[in-house]
């Protein structure tokens, strides 16, 4: 059965996991960690790519990403995975596939879920007790959303530009969105969009989506998707 084409559109952020193959390690020593953002730093510049967000843990990878060019992100995991998996195998002398096939993404409402996807990728080493604070883990964008931390990776979006009118105001603001944790609901919308390739927000944000890329964007039952009429004035996202 054929993959389902990802559903990519300029500008539009978009939530990215790859994982290791068989959940295995990808990081095993800093250097690796180190290396990874490395090289994500490089080819999110070649290839036009705005990192507002991601999280490196010992298996997987979380990225929240945009771009001009909607084939600007697989361009980016494809010449970057391919890079680190040379390191890796090197390295720790092995050889064969690190990834366990395609990263799974989903684009993201902006106005309501991109700060709760950003705050679903700075959260999950403490959703996986490897840490009490998402402060204290050091391979994640946390401590430049929140604190201020240089980062030449973090490139903030509008909406979390829009938390304050100077940076130390939109930092507090962001820190208070993590005084708690998401709700569970809401990490299992994350979690099906993300590995079912759908859009990750409102039922009439998958409708756009849907109508913009002519493939389904929201779960159901499998067809070409009905024609849906144009988006009012303002912009579909």
């Amino acid at each position: 059965m054929p993959r389902r084409p990802r559903l990519t559109l300029p500008n539009v952020p978009l939530h990215l996991i790859q994982r290791g193959n068989n959940r295995q390690a990808c990081f095993v020593a800093a250097e690796d960690y180190r290396g990874y953002l490395d090289w994500l730093g490089e080819y999110s510049g070649k290839t036009g790519c705005r990192i507002h967000a991601y999280v490196l843990m010992t298996n997987h990878v979380h990225l929240l990403v945009s771009a001009e060019r909607a084939g600007a992100p697989g361009e980016m995991m494809k010449a970057l995975g391919q890079r680190y998996v040379q390191y890796f195998n090197k390295t720790y002398r092995r050889s064969g596939t690190l990834w366990e096939g395609r990263y799974r993404s989903c684009p993201t409402q902006t106005e309501t879920y991109l700060l709760a996807c950003q705050r679903y990728i700075e959260l999950n080493p403490v959703r996986a007790a490897m840490v009490e604070h998402p402060a204290d883990y050091r391979w994640s964008s946390y401590r430049a959303n929140a604190q201020g931390e240089a980062n030449p990776l973090i490139c903030p979006h509008e909406v979390y530009q829009a938390l304050g009118s100077d940076p130390s105001s939109r930092q507090n603001a962001y820190r208070e969105l993590f005084r708690y944790e998401l709700e569970p609901g809401m990490v299992d919308h994350i979690r099906q969009a993300t590995n079912g390739n759908y859009a990750l927000g409102s039922a009439l944000f998958g409708e756009q989506i849907a109508a913009a890329l002519s493939q389904r964007a929201l779960p159901g039952k499998a067809g070409r998707p009905r024609k849906m009429p144009e988006p009012e004035s303002g912009g579909l996202f």
